[in-house]
């Protein structure tokens, strides 16, 4: 029997589909995406509202491949135009999804009347309640919250895990695929996010801003790229990286900036060894610190933010 004709063709069973991470903030869906990417795609901190914009990561295999979104996390009361555009960008999940990912922890705190909550009840889209930072739960505490939610939402699996203790993720990820649809890759198998470079750059300086700042300055900073210049130096690869950080109003700039500069050198010494982990390379990092009023209400400075 020739082989090249057995009726199993690799490329006719392959398994492509949309898998839409969405939650409140802080349950630790980026944490889930990066683990199972196996790379630090999504930046994380203890902070809520991290995330910001909808980013892609993406599994290839052989015979499939997962392309998973991690979506900012849930706003119930926004307070700026910003807050908005991250909610559209969480809400657009139920469009365009194949399997669509409900993760929560044990400090979650829903009736069943929220907005989330809603949209999954209506939604055709198959759907896994996983259940986050199980390592942090009492004995009982899991299995009470199950039978919480089987009250709240009817859910196609339940899954419980520790995204970063990797723990019940390879599972998760099993059953991922086994309710993928027959469909050809949509990216080529070497790429593991439709995000460019710069972006990333830009979003590891705002991780550093939310780690090493306090109160409101976080949420009032947005980075941007303005030069990303890749070049060789002595026969290796190098990268000269200009970057604004913009902040909401006048007096937070010399926050920003601290004093004598001792805050954006901290800052950049900080940002540039990780953006030299992410790119494989050394680099020149520059940040200057920009003023743009009110920009989280802005629509036109919003959209030209990528919002």
């Amino acid at each position: 029997m020739d082989k090249n004709n057995s009726d199993t063709n690799p490329a006719e069973n392959h398994k492509s589909g949309f898998v839409n991470i969405i939650g409140n903030p802080n349950v630790g869906k980026s944490t889930l995406m990066n683990a199972m990417i196996g790379d630090k795609l999504s930046i994380i901190t203890s902070k809520p509202q991290t995330t910001r914009h909808r980013i892609l990561g993406i599994i290839s295999e052989d015979d499939y491949q997962v392309v998973f979104s991690d979506t900012p996390g849930i706003i119930e009361q926004p307070h700026y135009g910003m807050h908005e555009s991250m909610n559209k960008f969480a809400f657009s999940s139920f469009s365009d999804a194949d399997l669509l990912l409900l993760v929560i922890d044990k400090y979650e705190d829903y009736v069943g009347d929220e907005k989330v909550i809603e949209s999954l009840k209506k939604t055709n889209i198959p759907k896994f309640l996983v259940i986050n930072k199980t390592d942090l739960a009492e004995i009982g505490e899991i299995g009470d919250l199950v039978n919480e939610w089987k009250e709240i939402c009817d859910f196609d699996e339940v899954h419980t895990i520790s995204a970063l203790n990797k723990e019940g993720t390879d599972r998760l990820l099993t059953k991922i695929v086994e309710r993928l649809p027959i469909n050809p890759p949509y990216y080529p198998k070497d790429q593991m996010s439709d995000r460019s470079e710069r972006f990333f750059v830009s979003e590891i300086i705002r991780e550093k801003i939310l780690m090493i700042y306090k109160q409101e300055i976080p949420y009032s900073c947005e980075v941007i790229v303005d030069q990303f210049i890749n070049e060789e130096q002595n026969g290796e690869h190098f990268s000269t990286i200009y970057a604004s950080i913009y902040v909401d109003r006048k007096s937070q700039k010399p926050i920003l900036i601290g004093r004598g500069g001792s805050q954006i050198k901290k800052l950049g010494i900080a940002a540039r060894q990780d953006i030299e982990n992410f790119l494989d390379r050394h680099i020149y990092l520059e940040l200057k610190v920009k003023i743009k009023d009110g920009w989280r209400n802005d629509d036109r400075i919003l959209k030209h933010f990528g919002y």
